[in-house]
């Protein structure tokens, strides 16, 4: 196990947050979740309603600084608190939590001496961070911290000494990627692609294209845009900004051909390099090109991609073999587009038994959601066997007439892992994938896995 080194001092924490310096413990870690806590880390408690400045999902009652006596025991050498609390360790005492948080991921964005990447878009954007990573030896934080709260934190846990540090910055309502990529200041913003994803609190597809855009307020003008050949022409782009496309389109600047198998070309210029997409489809050897992209305007050669990481981040797709059945876990997130592109690689596979999906609702589409269920039914044609869950899904379950077997879930439920598993044979593919908050939450795959084992 390789050993922690400090983050912070105590007297930085308390220079960032503004107070007279104090003595403490060097921190080796920030979390808000107590579960977390490690020995040596900070605990930063936060309001489950972080009131009206913040649109949120869902607002709760509950306040991490009922959990800071399990944060203590769990190892935790230091608190941040916006409540007068008597504590075992010491305390730094704030008027507001979330706002600690932001300065303190301020303070350390002006500590880092480094390439800061900043990446936004309707899908792909942990991928998309994973690839940079492997490829640049750069700094991200784990899992997809891209709101007001996972931001700041990723800022706040980068070392000092990272030479590439690559964020995520997501978006569910209008007005949310500004500010966070003000706060980010990056020098390289990558508008992944703009998606009917999210799209419930959005006018249209084109209110979304501009808030996609607005990461670039936070760029300097000698920063650079990276973006789909097929964006460059928005009207919510800068045109004195710097920018590097990519894409299948041959005047793409990272262009891609596709070769055999999983196997891609991509060049720029007179640099070529050819590798193996991991996971493959076109849409992730997008994603590599996003990555290549990026690559060339810090300055470095596309052979970076050949240091590509060969997995994927849990639930975006990984294959996996147990008992010769092979389940596809895609079950993180979906979207219309990467349903639809999740299909057609499940349908291009070799495949000695039958083809399964197993598919949820996609969430946040508003009054399109009628519409992009239904649209996924061209893509059912070769699947063997059909099972829709949740109350939306129900649209497409309603319109497919073509697979051999076919079944409806309102809700992902011990019935449906029941009947999946005995339907299963040897050599048989199973997709999953469906909204957040249905197979992954549900920890369904693993489930699944357990079973099957």
């Amino acid at each position: 196990m390789s050993v922690r080194q400090p983050l912070w001092t105590w007297s930085e924490l308390c220079h960032s947050l503004g107070l007279t310096a104090q003595h403490g413990p060097d921190i080796k870690g920030i979390h808000f979740d107590s579960r977390l806590i490690q020995p040596e880390d900070l605990f930063l408690p936060l309001p489950g309603d972080p009131g009206p400045r913040f649109r949120v999902a869902v607002r709760s009652e509950r306040d991490g600084h009922d959990y800071i006596s399990s944060a203590v025991e769990n190892g935790a050498v230091g608190l941040i608190s916006s409540r007068d609390i008597k504590s075992s360790v010491p305390t730094l005492r704030v008027n507001d939590s979330i706002d600690a948080l932001w300065a303190i991921g301020k303070y350390r964005r002006h500590q880092i001496d480094c390439s800061v990447v900043a990446i936004t878009g309707s899908s792909g954007k942990t991928t998309l961070k994973t690839f940079l990573q492997s490829t640049t030896d750069g700094f991200s934080a784990q899992g997809s911290f891209n709101n007001y709260i996972g931001l700041p934190l990723s800022l706040a846990v980068t070392p000092k000494d990272t030479e590439v540090a690559i964020y995520e910055i997501g978006t569910n309502h209008p007005g949310e990627i500004a500010p966070l990529s003000a706060l980010a200041q990056p020098d390289v913003v990558v508008v992944l692609n703009v998606l009917p994803v999210h799209i419930g609190h959005f006018k249209d597809l084109d209110a979304l294209e501009r808030e996609k855009f607005s990461i670039t307020d936070g760029l300097s003008d000698s920063g650079c845009v990276v973006l789909p050949y097929t964006l460059k022409d928005s009207n919510y782009i800068d045109k004195h900004l710097r920018m590097v496309t990519f894409g299948f389109e041959e005047k793409a600047e990272v262009s891609i051909k596709y070769m055999r198998d999983n196997w891609y070309e991509f060049t720029h210029g007179n640099d070529s390099v050819k590798v193996v997409v991991p996971g493959g489809g076109n849409h992730r050897a997008e994603s590599v090109a996003a990555c290549g992209a990026v690559l060339t305007s810090l300055g470095q050669s596309l052979e970076c991609l050949q240091r590509l990481e060969t997995t994927l981040p849990e639930g975006r797709g990984n294959s996996i073999e147990i008992n010769e059945v092979t389940i596809i876990d895609d079950s993180y997130n979906a979207n219309p587009t990467s349903m639809i592109a999740a299909l057609r690689e499940l349908r291009k596979r070799p495949a000695n038994g039958r083809r399964i999906a197993v598919l949820a609702q996609m969430n946040e589409l508003g009054t399109h959601a009628q519409k992009l269920h239904e649209s996924i039914a061209p893509e059912i044609g070769d699947i063997d066997v059909l099972y829709c869950v949740g109350s939306l899904m129900r649209h497409l379950y309603e319109v497919v007439d073509t697979p051999k077997e076919k079944y409806f879930y309102e809700l992902v439920c011990a019935e449906l892992l029941d009947h999946l598993v005995c339907t299963l044979n040897q050599n048989d593919i199973v997709l999953v994938k469906g909204s957040n908050s249905f197979f992954w939450q549900a920890n369904f795959v693993q489930k699944l896995r357990k079973s099957l084992t």
